[in-house]
């Protein structure tokens, strides 16, 4: 450093103005400094306020599919309420549909049993009352409801006819159909099978019912059986055909 005697007005001019230009630098390296820092908080704060707006978009978005979830949820279990409700009323109209079922095949089988209870009764009556000559001959025994059960085979038969040397099986049906007729020709074997102390008689066939039509009388003739139908108030027997089994 130089002394103070060896200043000059020059010297000491190159010294402040050296000052100067280094505050000038200075002052300049800070504003460059704070603008560049304020570019750079403009430019941070423009990619939080992005940052900031998406996140807010997808979090309303997130909560519009929340809100659609639930209310997808929300139909869900109210279908599944109407299903499990009309699931429940079908189980109770089936319960109620068995239970009429059940009743109406109770009273069919109850009116089937009565009519066919009735018929049997009608022609055995028919029968114990006067009506023993029948298939060209007279029948001293008659009898109903025979039941008969022998190795495996069991049948009823719903009248007999008996004597000596011969057997009437009538089968009756309040209303007869032509496809009784093979039941009532099956008769003759189980007969024979089950009874074979009457294997020497001979056997003729019937078919009583409260009704026939004409197929079903063919059929009777075709295959040997009598008829046997109610005409009004009596028995009528139509036995010309008879075939002896």
């Amino acid at each position: 450093m130089t002394k103070n005697a060896d200043a000059t007005p020059e010297s000491v001019w190159a010294i402040l103005r050296e000052m100067a230009e280094r505050q000038a630098e200075n002052e300049r390296a800070f504003s460059e400094r704070r603008a560049e820092n304020e570019r750079a908080a403009s430019v941070r704060a423009k990619e939080l306020e992005i940052i900031m707006d998406e996140t807010s978009q997808k979090i309303k978005e997130l909560a519009e599919q929340h809100a659609k979830t639930e209310l997808a949820i929300n139909k869900v279990a109210e279908q599944h309420a109407k299903t499990e409700d009309a699931i429940k009323k079908t189980a109770e109209q089936q319960a109620k549909n068995e239970q009429a079922i059940n009743k109406l095949h109770e009273t069919v089988g109850s009116v089937t049993y009565n009519n066919g209870s009735f018929a049997e009764e009608y022609f055995f009556n028919a029968f114990e009352n006067g009506k023993r000559d029948f298939f060209g001959e007279k029948f001293d025994e008659i009898r109903k409801n025979v039941e008969g059960f022998y190795g495996g085979i069991e049948d009823e038969y719903d009248i007999l006819l008996i004597n000596g040397k011969s057997v009437g099986i009538v089968e009756v049906k309040y209303k007869a159909h032509e496809n009784d007729i093979p039941k009532v020709l099956k008769k003759v074997e189980t007969f024979r099978y089950l009874f074979p102390n009457f294997e020497s008689c001979k056997v003729y066939l019937g078919l009583a019912s409260m009704s026939f039509y004409p197929k079903l009388e063919q059929e009777c003739i075709k295959e040997g059986i009598a008829v046997i139908k109610q005409v009004g108030d009596k028995v009528v027997i139509y036995d010309d055909h008879l075939k002896v089994f």
